[in-house]
């Protein structure tokens, strides 16, 4: 891929992140649930804008898994195990910059089968 064209892909999505960002945040009671997905790792991670930390986090390359959506329908059982073992059943969804379709579709979809309201 030519450079110029990843160069305005990466803009296109720092702008749909941005976008996105000013019109939500975490707090402890309702932590922002953000993914990040390459071509072939997922990761999510569960943060309270308010205080500044992580209060939960998955990683689906420790644990072994594709960024596909069969693997990240595990990461989402994995990631929704350590939201409720930390007492936390709603979250606000922030999809990253990413399209809502595919693999990022798939993860929220099975944060909600888990249990977890978004």
């Amino acid at each position: 891929m030519l450079k110029s064209i990843q160069r305005r892909k990466n803009k296109l999505r720092t702008q749909r992140k941005l976008r996105v960002r000013g019109k939500i945040s975490g707090t402890e009671a309702l932590p922002r649930v953000t993914v990040f997905r390459s071509n072939k790792h997922f990761y999510a991670q569960a943060i309270d804008d308010v205080a500044g930390v992580t209060l939960a986090a998955a990683d689906g390359k420790k644990l072994g898994l594709k960024a596909n959506r069969e693997d990240v329908k595990q990461i989402a059982n994995t990631f929704a195990d350590a939201l409720k073992a930390k007492n936390i059943d709603n979250v606000v969804f922030d999809r990253n910059g990413y399209l809502y379709h595919g693999v990022v579709a798939s993860f929220a979809d099975a944060l909600r089968e888990a249990g977890i309201k978004l």
